[in-house]
């Protein structure tokens, strides 16, 4: 990805790019640890580029200028941002390679809310993008400042989309933990053509009527972990994604190896995990184990139409206690929503080798409302170890399965026919590691005072 390079205007003064000295192997004051995929070679912090934490004046600048002095230090081992206590106001800025922005305790990046404070890309619209880098924190906070946007979306002002909150594209070794993360315009966090990902121990809050807050949308990435994460938003808490119909066949990149594990959710307009609908690069062999929802519209969403093509194969889900779910199980082959007339409706997915095994569910209204594509079903579903309670609404269903076949076993309330063929005890689920889990992380530091 290009670095940013211009002469940047600060409160009317020109801010220089000349190089801010790294500091390192600091031998006096407190040091703070943190655990990441890579450690850093040198060191700066926020203060040695100026600016305000007030919550008031723009750092947008400042945080621009930050990363472009320390790319110069992206082939020698790598720099680290501190972020210190304080409401850090910004517009939209890209990472460097080879670099952590780690926000400290009290920390909080305000992203703005003037629409020219926001870069307009084409498909490369970001807040951060970079190679290799680490988004860490002390449980600091970023807030997207979203309410604007959603009055906007809602009324239909917008000309162009709304900005994500973290966006990293064409990334390896990436690194998102720590963090509490707020009111995103539109996505939260959205890794793109990337690999080599954990995501961990995130808090994640919008209210649950604002539009498209996904939470986290891995979309063709491979290699990437999820794990010990709080999702309260108004959409799909996890969307697994790989391009949308032409433009995601062509690039034909999918989403793969990937393990979902702890995530907690509470989406009444949105799935716990959702499974495409842009899937046309295809998404295959994913994990998701120890789910915890409530108040959510749907546990496991898989969504696609024809004009997809591609495929979604080999997903494995283990564990998963819900509460007032409409649809535990929802399956559609007629998301027909598309970007253009260019896509071709003869490219059909496949829908194969799918796994719900050892789930508990309350108060829901429906048990599975499962459909695949007329003449063309969905197969290779097994269930096993299924139990599911209902409400007291009068509009409660069991199952209501159309274009889809799979066995089952031990599932109450008894499955539609078209799963009831009996089918293993307990459905088989992978038993060796996803390769990011046997990624060894490094202990890294940096001195607390500047």
């Amino acid at each position: 990805m290009q670095n940013l390079v211009a002469t940047l205007l600060l409160f009317g003064l020109l801010l220089a790019l000349s190089f801010v000295e790294c500091r390192r192997n600091l031998l006096s004051g407190s040091y703070a640890t943190y655990t990441a995929i890579n450690c850093r070679k040198h060191t700066a912090y926020l203060a040695d580029f100026g600016g305000f934490g007030d919550g008031k004046t723009s750092n947008t600048a400042v945080f621009r200028a930050a990363v472009q002095n320390l790319s110069q230090v992206a082939e020698d081992g790598g720099a680290q941002l501190i972020v210190p206590p304080g409401r850090w106001l910004t517009g939209s800025f890209n990472l460097t390679s080879h670099f952590t922005l780690f926000l400290q305790s009290g920390a909080v990046i305000v992203a703005s809310q003037i629409a020219t404070s926001v870069k307009v890309h084409n498909t490369e619209d970001a807040y951060f993008s970079s190679r290799q880098h680490v988004v860490e924190g002390d449980n600091g906070t970023i807030d997207g400042q979203g309410s604007i946007w959603w009055k906007k979306f809602n009324r239909k002002k917008l000309r162009n989309t709304r900005p994500y909150l973290i966006e990293l594209m064409y990334a390896n070794q990436v690194q998102i933990s720590n963090l509490t993360l707020i009111d995103s315009p539109s996505w939260f966090v959205h890794p793109v053509y990337s690999r080599d990902i954990i995501i961990q121990d995130l808090i994640i809050r919008a209210p649950v009527d604002s539009p498209n807050t996904y939470g986290i949308n891995p979309d063709s990435c491979s290699n990437v972990k999820i794990q010990d994460v709080n999702v309260v938003s108004g959409d799909d808490c996890v969307a697994v994604k790989s391009g949308w119909d032409e433009y995601g066949i062509k690039f034909g990149m999918p989403t793969e190896q990937m393990v979902i594990r702890r995530l907690t959710c509470s989406s009444p307009n949105g799935a716990v995990i959702a499974l495409g609908s842009e899937m046309s690069g295809g998404i295959k062999n994913i994990r998701a184990e120890d789910i915890t929802a409530i108040n959510s519209l749907s546990g496991i969403r898989i969504k696609t139409s024809p004009g997809r093509g591609a495929y979604i194969t080999d997903i494995f889900v283990d564990e998963m206690n819900l509460q007032a779910i409409d649809s535990v199980f929802w399956t559609t082959g007629s998301h027909g929503e598309h970007p253009d007339l260019g896509y071709d409706s003869r490219a059909l997915p496949v829908v194969d080798r799918i796994t719900y095994r050892n789930v508990v569910a309350e108060d829901v209204k429906m048990a599975g409302n499962m459909g695949g594509i007329d003449g063309y079903p969905f197969t290779g579903f097994c269930l096993s170890n299924v139990t599911i309670g209902f409400g007291t609404q009068k509009e409660n269903q069991l199952w209501n399965c159309t274009g889809v076949s799979g066995v089952s076993s031990n599932v109450l309330p008894e499955p539609c026919g078209e799963l009831s063929e009996k089918g293993p005890s307990n459905c088989k689920y992978p038993q060796d590691p996803v390769p990011i889990d046997v990624l060894e992380l490094n202990t890294c530091s940096y001195a607390t005072t500047s």
